[in-house]
This record gives C-alpha cells, structure tokens and sequence, in this order.
C-alpha cells in the first residue's frame, strides 16, 4: 500500500498520508467510536512506536488522527506492506500494470485500487491555515455538529450549491450563519437558493470576499474580517466557525489520459454498483470517485466494495 510521501507539500495542500481525517479533530459520525476515554484502547493497539509521537486523548471519542492509525495498524495486523512514497506515473497498456514512485522504483501490479481521495480547496490566506481544525473547516456534515459552534454565529463561504448545503446544515446548530458570496446571486440551483433565502437563520453578506479569519491561541477562530468589493469597506464579522463552500480537488492528476474522468477530474465508476474503473482491473474507492457523499464512513464502504471486486476479478484472472 503506498499511503504518499510524508511532505511539507501534500500537508500544505491537504493530501498528506492518511487522508484529509488525518488532518481533522473530533469524529462523530464513524460508526463504533461514540464519546468516551479510549486512552487504553489506543495504548494497546498502535504500536508503541507511533502512539509516543501522536497527540494526547481528548476522551471524547475517537479523532481523526487516531482513527487513521488504528485503520493503518489494523491493515499492517493483517500483512500489508505501507510504503511511504508517492506514485507519480502508471501505466495501464500493459500487463501486469506498471507504477512509478518518486523514488524511481517501478511496481508491478495485476490489479490497482486507487484511493488517492480528493482535498478540500481553501482560499489560501495565512489566517486561515493557522486555525484549521481550531474554528476552520471544510466540511460542515463532519465538524458542525461540535460543541464548540452550537449556538453561536459562524461564516459559510461559497455560492454554489455545497456552500448553500453546509449553510443549510449549520443553520440546524447555529445561531446565525452569515454566507459570504463574491457576487449579487447565488450560483447555486433555484431549489437549493431558495431553501436558503426561507431560512431566518442565514444571512447573505453579497459581493463580498474574505480578507482575514480572527481570532486567538487559546480559543481559536472569534471571527472575520469581510471586505466589500464594490465599496471596498471592510467589517467584522463575530463567529466561533469559518466554513469552507469552495469545492474539491480530487487527487488524479498522475492519472490524467490514464482513466476515464469526469469534467471535474473525479475517476468515473464505470459499471453500476462497482467500483470498476475504465481500465479492467482497475479500481477506484472514497472520495477519489465520490463528490457527492464525501464521508469517512461513505469512503471506508466503497474500499471494502473495491477490495472484493479487485478479489474477484484476480480470481477470475487466475491469480491467487
């Protein structure tokens, strides 16, 4: 399993080992993990090695972090080799499949999953990266429902239809969702605009843009300032959550003219129910071909979906 290269760059950008939950705090919605001290847990199945260096329990259920490393143990438990590297080329003309690394190594395969994700885009302001996971996020159905945005103000930013849905959703928690949009109108379907302006709980801040998201160390994100472009006047605007709206980014660019994709760069699942790729043998699991759901849990049942297509398809193959 190669799980990336542990770089200053993938981190930057999102795309580090592990995925985007390595990067993210609390989990509530991961079937088995409710609240509770797991500090035992996870002291007896990480290996001592890792578990020195990652950070102490919060006892309130499982991180990101922490599910990420018990999912790479368990898979070690049963003999998986994880290599930290990067595949930058393949080529599936020939059989068995040929993968490059950053290294230079080449890798032979009669069967691939893919299961590279996709990352969160961001609008790229220091501010911003230095409270991720402490106020910022990406993802509204992960995070909202924390403790830290039930009832108070927080900003959504976008104009389109996932910033409207993560509006929409916090709105269920929120006292005021203030949803910042660059232009006059939402570039987002008439239902979904619609549902929106009904809701006494947002807010529309038009033809505005992020300056800086504020806040502190000890409390994280209290805030942001928000300029107007046609009058070029900035206010600040209170909220304990700054919610990303922007889209995704899936991590294919080593596969373009490789796989079949669709206009947004997402692998296409060719056969219905499947996780078939346009390349027999070939398979894509979790975000890297899903930017409808986008769920740990969504992600971990379509890599279990892959691994038994790829099974089956070696078997029938002949190998074993």
């Amino acid at each position: 399993m190669f799980e990336g290269a542990p770089l200053q760059e993938h981190y930057d950008v999102g795309r580090g080992p592990l995925g985007q939950l390595a990067m993210t705090t609390e989990v509530e919605n991961f079937p088995g993990f409710p609240s509770g001290d797991m500090t035992a847990y996870l002291d007896d199945s990480i290996d001592s090695e890792l578990r020195q260096y990652m950070a102490p329990h919060m006892k309130h259920g499982v991180s990101g972090p922490e599910l990420m490393e018990l999912m790479r143990q368990q898979a070690k438990n049963f003999g998986t080799r994880v290599v930290g590297d990067d595949i930058v080329e393949v080529d599936f003309d020939v059989r068995p499949f040929r993968l490059k690394t950053r290294e230079g190594e080449t890798v032979e395969a009669h069967s691939v999953i893919i299961a590279t994700g996709a990352r969160a885009n961001y609008l790229g302001l220091p501010s911003e990266a230095m409270y991720k996971n402490r106020g910022v996020s990406a993802c509204a159905v992960c995070d909202g429902a924390l403790p830290r945005f039930r009832d108070k103000p927080c900003i959504v930013v976008g104009g389109g239809d996932s910033a409207v849905e993560e509006a929409d959703y916090m709105a269920k928690f929120a006292s005021k969702v203030y949803l910042v949009h660059r232009r006059e109108e939402l570039r987002a379907s008439k239902i979904m605009a619609e549902r929106a302006e009904k809701n006494p709980k947002i807010e529309f801040v038009w033809n505005s843009v992020v300056e800086e998201v504020l806040g502190d160390d000890d409390n994280g994100v209290s805030g942001a300032r928000i300029k107007n472009v046609v009058d070029d006047s900035s206010k600040v605007y209170e909220a304990s959550g700054f919610f990303l709206g922007i889209g995704h980014t899936p991590n294919t660019d080593f596969l373009e003219g490789k796989l079949e994709m669709t206009d947004k760069k997402y692998l296409k699942w060719t056969v219905p129910f499947r996780t078939n790729t346009s390349v027999e043998g070939v398979f894509a699991a979790g975000d890297v071909a899903d930017d409808y759901y986008r769920q740990a849990v969504t992600a971990a049942g379509t890599g279990c979906m892959s691994a038994l297509d790829a099974e089956r398809y070696l078997a029938a193959q002949g190998h074993h």
